[in-house]
């Protein structure tokens, strides 16, 4: 190939190279290169990318109703992407028949066919719509003829008759984003709180004012003209340790504040937390059983009652609701909470069953507030100012000899002082209607850990044996006391699973409170080891903590949270006799997270005829951020490596 040739043929190459990545995400117009286009080099496992997406909302100056235009392009990378190509589009309605409508939709997929462009357009016939419940319409449709590489557009449009429910805009997906742009408008008579979520930067936020936007008889109003952008927006992957995935999609949110009428009258919506402690002191549901006096003795054992030991009496109140009403598992808080009917039918909502355990604390003499908070799975309440819907749950905060307590008595399981995992969702909303409510941190009191402490022996026939002890504290015990409780068989299955290759039997539990704060058990283990070339390799943990790595993520935008700090401690003592000789031993390790928040550390060592194993692992944070994500990845990869593949070569004596 001659020069010429050479600089043609790289200079194509790398045209070609070029053209792959050359999406249109300036605007909705499909060009060549969102055809040609088949990878996406910064996320090598998106199945569809969103090329370019945009919104407005307006108030139409004719109907005064709020407009929201959609408009989107995504990729079709793959045939996993194919469910791209199904839009949902959710539509309110209230109980007075008003209701949001979606109109002007368009949807056009285009392939490259033989070097011709193929356009297919969404037909009205394939457009559904389906009533969801009695405040919901869902409308449906599929682009139509989607193969691998084509390029779907559509739009539509929302009318709404729901100033309070002023459209958010999201700017992630479970794919990723080129770019994204939300443009609204807003007439001065609608005073909104504008929340962004998700932690990620705007690339363009402008605003400016708009004079006589909107006419209303005699009266007008200023809009707020605001452009919101985000570009390269990376897919949101769902992975373990997270709260839910609401709490950081990147997205954009609007709180009704207040409404001014054209005569300057203003009616407010967003609320203080002053004007909402008023409210749930007179609630009928909360505030008024809260405050309802209540008989001890038509509950409580003249001992308990007789009890002088404040903590004593707490725990035995507290024992006596977890053992004797069943929670329904309804989390429904602000309505239907009745503790008459809890105690007529034994069971009931969160709030029933933890308000009747208020109530007794109260009447028993103990400090007692409730707490609102939001569980894991529902999201993040709103911290600036106080939205009643964000909240799902109530505890109790009990104040014994100076020391704090938050308690739950909805499940048999959990100790004095714990709250479910559920729960552990960073801030809780702590009422006092003397006084005001205020934000609590939402902490385990108790360490969370598991130690386990084997005696071993090893025989003649080459068979490891021995005797296993385990305490688990926190929420490890929690999870083997009902887990032990629930299906003895299952559990001492489970215990055979963890230690790999082994035979568990001999199973002992301290089990007769469930709702001690710690699990203790002790088993018989037996290994059998095989003898190659006169060779025998001995792993010298005989457990398997973690089964793979949870990390992995190119990367991960945002926080891990395990919800508590977390340890987990192992020793071995191996008795080889004299019958045995070590010949090598695996190398002692240690790491750290950085900033010392976790640690890892093996040894092992010969002493006389016994080897001694050692390994002790520590989570020092309950919520790692995300730039802590590629160490905790690297840290797991580290631990299982240890795990499972520290070996000890010992051989018989001659």
């Amino acid at each position: 190939m001659n020069k010429a040739l050479l600089v043609l043929f790289l200079l194509c190459t790398f045209l070609h190279i070029f053209a792959q990545e050359n999406y249109n995400a300036d605007s909705f117009n499909i060009t060549s290169g969102d055809l040609t286009t088949n990878t996406f080099k910064k996320d090598s496992t998106a199945n569809a990318i969103v090329i370019y997406e945009y919104g407005n909302s307006y108030v139409d100056k004719n109907d005064f109703k709020l407009r929201t235009e959609v408009k989107r392009k995504i990729k079709i990378l793959n045939q996993e992407g194919f469910d791209h190509a199904n839009v949902l589009i959710h539509l309110y309605k209230n109980d007075s028949g008003r209701y949001e409508k979606a109109s002007e939709i368009i949807g056009t997929t285009r392939n490259q066919v033989g070097g011709q462009v193929e356009t297919t357009k969404l037909k009205e016939a394939h457009i559904f719509r389906e009533e969801y419940d009695e405040n919901h319409t869902l409308v449906k449709f599929t682009l139509p003829n989607i193969k691998a590489g084509s390029v779907i557009t559509y739009s539509y449009t929302i009318t709404s008759p729901f100033m309070f429910k002023y459209h958010g805009w999201a700017f992630q997906s479970d794919i990723p984003t080129l770019y994204s742009q939300y443009d609204t408008s807003i007439p001065g008579y609608w005073d909104y709180h504008i929340k962004l979520v998700g932690g990620k930067k705007l690339a363009i936020n402008d605003s400016e004012l708009k004079k006589t936007c909107l006419e209303v008889g005699r009266g007008s109003a200023d809009c707020a003209i605001s452009t919101y952008v985000m570009k390269d927006v990376p897919a949101f992957i769902e992975e373990d340790f997270i709260t839910t995935k609401q709490n950081y999609l990147a997205r954009i949110e609007y709180e009704l504040k207040t409404f001014t009428q054209a005569d300057g009258v203003k009616q407010h919506y967003t609320k203080s937390w002053k004007d909402v402690d008023k409210e749930l002191r007179t609630d009928k549901d909360i505030g008024k059983q809260l405050k309802k006096s209540i008989d001890l003795e038509e509950f409580l054992a003249p001992e308990i009652i007789a009890e002088n030991d404040p903590l004593k009496k707490a725990q035995a109140i507290f024992s006596y609701v977890q053992t004797n009403y069943t929670w329904n598992e309804e989390y429904d808080i602000f309505n239907d909470v009745a503790v008459k009917d809890l105690i007529k039918n034994k069971s009931g909502n969160v709030s029933s069953i933890n308000i009747l355990l208020h109530n007794l604390l109260n009447e028993a003499g103990v400090k007692v507030k409730p707490v609102l908070l939001s569980t894991r799975n529902n999201g993040f309440p709103t911290m600036l100012y106080p939205v009643l819907s964000d909240y799902n749950y109530i505890l109790v905060q009990a104040i014994i000899n100076d020391k704090t307590y938050l308690l739950d008595a909805t499940d048999d399981y959990l100790s004095f002082g714990q709250i479910p995992y559920r729960c552990l969702n960073h801030h809780g909303r702590l009422f006092d209607f003397k006084n005001e409510s205020k934000w609590i941190d939402l902490k385990p009191n108790n360490q969370t850990a598991s130690y386990y402490m084997a005696e071993l022996s090893l025989d003649d026939n080459n068979a490891l044996s021995g005797q296993v002890r385990t305490k688990k504290t926190g929420y490890h015990a929690y999870d083997s006391k009902k887990a032990y409780r629930n299906d003895e068989n299952a559990y001492l299955k489970d215990l055979e699973e963890m230690h790999l290759n082994s035979e568990v039997s001999d199973l002992e539990t301290d089990l007769e409170d469930h709702s001690s704060p710690e699990f203790k058990e002790s088993y018989h283990i037996k290994h059998e080891l095989e003898s190659i070339a006169g060779n025998i390799y001995l792993s010298p943990i005989l457990m398997q903590f973690f089964s793979e790595n949870p990390f992995k993520l190119q990367e991960r935008t945002y926080p891990i949270d395990f919800g508590y700090k977390d340890t987990y401690f192992y020793s071995a003592n191996i008795n080889i006799g004299s019958g045995y000789a070590v010949k090598s031993m695996p190398e002692d390790m240690a790491f750290q997270l950085p900033n010392n928040t976790g640690t890892f550390v093996f040894t092992s060592k010969q002493v006389n005829n016994a080897i001694n194993v050692m390994l002790k692992i520590t989570f020092n944070k309950s919520i790692y951020e995300p730039e802590y994500y590629e160490y905790l990845k690297e840290f797991m990869s580290k631990i299982l490596e240890v795990q499972n593949n520290s070996t000890i070569l010992i051989t018989k004596s001659s």
